[in-house]
């Protein structure tokens, strides 16, 4: 089970030396959307993902794949693929928070996430000041609906993310 709070980050309020924490490269498509099954590339990694319904909380099941395999599985997906580097930076009582800066299409997209224990302690949250809205239930920023964003509407949604400041 998967238990996690989504959060939008503006550029200028992006903690300085974020780039000096550990991160990843991750290239990711979908295969299906409804429910979730999304293919992904990290760094040399290769795994297939199963994610229920839900927003804050929600069943999630990865499986590993082969480079083959993610290949072959790849040229049968649809829509966007979503490319970018996740920061994992250390925050209060245990937690991370991922920090995805968006690639290619998405560029200028930024989502921060953290993952939690239970319900009561992603409840009891208190975000960092550096966070902006919260959109843990809005489902614009799954990846699994960007994925099926056309061109115009991402344009859309990034120019409105920056005109929002």
């Amino acid at each position: 089970m998967e238990i996690e709070r989504k959060f939008l980050i503006q550029k200028e309020h992006i903690p300085t030396g974020f780039e000096t924490y550990p991160h990843h490269q991750f290239e990711q498509a979908y295969i299906i959307t409804e429910p979730v099954l999304r293919i992904r590339k990290q760094d040399s990694s290769y795994i297939l993902t199963y994610k229920g319904q839900g927003f804050m909380k929600r069943e999630e099941v990865e499986f590993p794949l082969t480079e083959e395999a993610y290949q072959k599985l790849l040229s049968k997906t649809e829509g966007n693929i979503i490319t970018k580097t996740r920061y994992r930076i250390p925050e209060k009582e245990n937690l991370t928070i991922e920090f995805d800066v968006f690639h290619g299409l998405f560029e200028g997209l930024l989502l921060a996430e953290v993952e939690f224990p239970s319900e009561e302690a992603a409840l009891a949250y208190q975000p960092p000041v550096w966070f902006g809205k919260e959109v843990t239930r809005e489902t614009t920023f799954h990846n699994s609906t960007l994925s099926r964003m056309s061109r115009e509407a991402v344009s859309k949604l990034i120019l409105s993310l920056t005109e929002d400041l």
